[in-house]
């Protein structure tokens, strides 16, 4: 059944949806023998000195580079930058706490490994940081009970700062900026913009207060928290100024920007740092015996892995390890962390859509992050493909799933595939053990969720297939049922008895995309999946489609909360039925609410323009704390 009411669409993003779309799917997947194992050259190795270092920086920068500086991969980014079987440990389930009344974590992707987010709580505060202020609620009496203004602090950090992590009295704001502080600024070549990633350490016991700062050269990727750790990957780009001339041709504009590397210090590659301890400024440069690279790189990015005890009283240097690669998906249990990416293309300076299509790689790298500080290198291999986002890799017992897409552009994607391979660690490197191709021949994957030993694959052009995969037997995974419906599924979330549920956009039989669309399956047969029920809001979307961390289920009441345009729309799932509670609105121009949670049975909605406290039974509004 079908219910909902029209919204104004938000047009932007309606056609980008539908530009997405597009020929009948084909033949059903069939399982296909592993592939034969990487070389072994795909181990990391270190380098032995800072000259060797350098060397072979400068020799890989040369060889990556072209006529117009440093080409990137085929897709440099696919998405926007698994839980246990039992829905009751999923995330977004009610988190343990001593005396703190029930509440809803970030819905992250594993239950263990917490997840960077604007809005956190512990059950007896709410913290958020939104347009560049962090305030503190408390959920018992409704009131902000602390406030600290980000573009005041000593570096400010102001709009930018986006995301954080609690633990105990203690928050990390993670930010990124554009202005370098001194010491870092510099290092940088002169007359080239540069940016750093920051962190603050802000202590909640009273009046919110930084105890710590840090900066590094290069940009936020991600983090996660493990019991107190927290872990936040970097991503640097070779600081490397290259002229440009207008009249010169492309041999000669290459052998000028290989000059320019080959003058370089290695300085451009490894980021420097800077970190405070009250009064007290310290600074710093990654240093050589930190730095590792895989047999083959560009010498474009280094990706940088810091970790910082939040139960301490300061940050300290961050005890960095770098790897001369780069990433833009990172993964995390709370046993590993894995950051994969594309694999630049051969040639240097070559067509992002040239008559050859580039290959196809994703490296992935994983580290032991089961105990506190550094963590240690384990393994490095690659797959066929581009992966959607973080929720294409799944840890479980010793191996890796991955889910990719191979597309042909040059085709219009009517000659894209997708698979999932599993991998397992055997010395240094990431070796394929079983795979399962052929899905959603001229399609690409829209989302996967691995659940245990079972596993479920969406693609789309016309039409959505929810694939249902068998992952008991590492060595033959198995595709076990197939559902076609009309729309797609860009997030899926497992509930309890046997159910998932699919947040996308529904489409015509063309792929046209019509507007939002939550569906109820029935996944209790892995042969036969099936639709119970449909809840579509025509013209509309959701934010939840491309950030999990907007979308929150309660497994004990069914509650379902989801950005829709401008508002949270809040569902209840009983059975095999979707229901509509009521819209929660959020007053001013600032009001398009992104996320929800529940704290002692009061339902909390965030926007920039302030905190709202209402029922989640009706939608009633209970209270409202503006932001100003």
């Amino acid at each position: 059944m079908k219910r909902g009411v029209p919204t104004a669409a938000a047009a932007g993003t309606l056609v980008a949806l539908a530009l997405l779309a597009g020929s009948t799917s084909a033949p059903a997947p069939t399982p296909v023998p592993p592939p034969a194992p990487p070389p072994a050259a795909l181990r990391l190795v270190s380098f032995d000195s800072c000259a060797e270092a350098l060397a072979g920086l400068r020799a890989a920068a040369s060889a990556s580079v072209g006529p117009w500086g440093f080409s990137g991969g085929w897709r440099t980014a696919v998405a926007l930058d698994a839980a246990g079987a039992d829905a009751k440990a999923a995330p977004g389930a009610r988190e343990a706490g001593a005396a703190a009344p029930e509440h809803t974590g970030t819905n992250n992707h594993e239950a263990d490994a917490d997840e960077p987010d604007l809005v956190k709580t512990d059950g007896r505060r709410i913290v958020t940081v939104t347009g560049g202020v962090l305030r503190v609620v408390d959920p018992a009496t409704r009131r902000v009970t602390g406030r600290l203004d980000l573009a005041r602090t000593t570096p400010p950090v102001g709009w930018s700062a986006q995301n954080l992590l609690l633990h105990g009295d203690r928050a990390l704001v993670l930010a990124a900026g554009v202005d370098v502080q001194p010491a870092i600024a510099a290092t940088r070549p002169a007359g080239r913009p540069d940016t750093d990633a920051r962190l603050l350490l802000v202590d909640l016991t009273g009046a919110p207060r930084v105890t710590g700062t840090y900066r590094i050269q290069g940009h936020l990727a991600d983090a996660r928290l493990t019991g107190s750790t927290a872990r936040v990957v970097i991503r640097s780009t070779a600081r490397l100024t290259f002229p440009y001339a207008e009249r010169a041709t492309d041999a000669q504009r290459t052998a000028t920007n290989r000059a320019v590397i080959a003058a370089a210090g290695i300085d451009a590659w490894l980021p420097a740092y800077e970190w405070t301890d009250g009064t007290l400024r310290h600074t710093g440069r990654v240093g050589c015996e930190r730095l590792s690279r895989p047999d083959r790189f560009s010498g474009a990015a280094t990706l940088t892995v810091l970790s910082f005890d939040l139960a301490a009283e300061r940050l300290g240097d961050g005890d960095p390890v770098s790897v001369a690669a780069d990433a833009d998906t990172v993964y995390g249990t709370g046993q590993s962390l894995y950051l994969a990416g594309q694999r630049p293309p051969d040639r240097p300076g070559s067509p992002r859509w040239g008559r050859a299509m580039p290959e196809q790689v994703t490296e992935i790298h994983q580290f032991d992050t089961a105990a506190p500080g550094r963590p240690r290198y384990l393994a490095t291999g690659s797959v066929p493909g581009w992966l959607i986002n973080q929720y294409a890799l799944s840890e479980w017992q010793g191996h890796l799933r991955v889910a990719t897409t191979v597309e042909d552009g040059r085709a219009g994607g009517a000659r894209s595939e997708s698979a999932v391979r599993v991998l397992r660690r055997d010395g240094g490197t990431l070796a394929p053990v079983g795979a399962v191709t052929g899905l959603g021949r001229g399609e690409r994957i829209y989302s996967v969720r691995f659940l245990g030993q079972v596993g479920y694959v969406v693609t789309f052009r016309q039409t959505d297939p929810l694939y249902s995969l068998d992952l008991t037997e590492p060595t033959a995974p198995r595709v076990t049922g197939e559902l076609k419906i009309t729309g797609y599924s860009a997030y899926l979330h497992p509930l309890p008895d046997g159910r998932l549920l699919g947040v996308g956009q529904e489409a015509d039989r063309r792929g046209r995309t019509q507007g939002l669309q939550v569906s109820l399956f029935d996944v209790r047969d892995p042969a036969r999946p099936s639709r119970l029920d449909q809840y579509h809001v025509p013209g509309a979307y959701s934010s939840a489609e491309f950030d999990p961390h907007a979308f929150l289920y309660h497994p004990d009441s069914g509650l379902v909360a989801l950005p829709v345009d401008d508002h949270v729309r809040l569902l209840r799932v009983t059975g095999d039925t979707i229901t509509e509670v009521g819209p929660v609105r959020h007053p001013g121009t600032a009001g398009m609410v992104g996320r929800s949670l529940l704290v002692g049975g009061t339902l909390w909605t965030v926007s920039e323009a302030g905190l709202r406290a209402s029922d989640p039974t009706t939608a009633r509004s209970l209270a409202w704390l503006p932001s100003t």
